[in-house]
């Protein structure tokens, strides 16, 4: 997998999504070069308490046509574990290629998820991109010591946040 780590080379939000997602098209496939024959699925885990983030987060990223993407969202830390170890309702839930965490969660904060998703071996190897209202140095410090692969700091409006995405794609 190609070095696509976004701490020290973020130059915005908007290209740090794009970099996370690239992280998420790497897991699936073992090269850049991606055809529509050989699509497949994007599987995103959204790690977050806010719904209307969830919402919008989902609304952009359907109407992507070159990537499709399934959008699946938990409300925090001990749901995503549940989630990633098929426990507790998520039997059947795909192995996400990428995944969103907010940091301040009810129950667990983000770190403390974070911190366990890296110490599973099966479970390390899931790219993890930081989304947060949170600029301090601190957790970016943190976020990089805990090894996530990503940290971006969500815009705060909705109009920011549309026209982040949709300029993405």
């Amino acid at each position: 997998m190609p070095d696509l780590k976004c701490f020290d080379k973020l130059t915005g939000y908007m290209n740090g999504i794009y970099i996370a997602l690239m992280l998420a098209e790497t897991q699936v496939k073992d090269t850049n070069v991606m055809t529509q024959l050989d699509l497949k699925k994007i599987n995103l885990l959204m790690v977050e308490d806010n719904e209307a983030d969830v919402f919008l987060t989902r609304e952009i990223l359907s109407e992507t046509e070159h990537i499709p993407y399934q959008v699946s969202a938990v409300n925090d830390g001990f749901e995503a574990l549940s989630y990633l170890q098929r426990r507790n309702g998520y039997k059947n839930a795909p192995q996400p290629d990428l995944i969103l965490l907010d940091l301040n969660l009810p129950r667990m904060h983000g770190f403390d998820f974070l911190a366990r998703i890296k110490a599973e071996p099966k479970l390390r190897m899931i790219p993890i991109c930081i989304l947060t209202t949170s600029e301090t140095k601190e957790d970016m410090e943190k976020a990089k010591e805990l090894r996530a692969d990503c940290y971006l700091v969500k815009p705060m409006n909705l109009q920011e946040f549309e026209e982040t995405f949709a300029g993405i794609f």
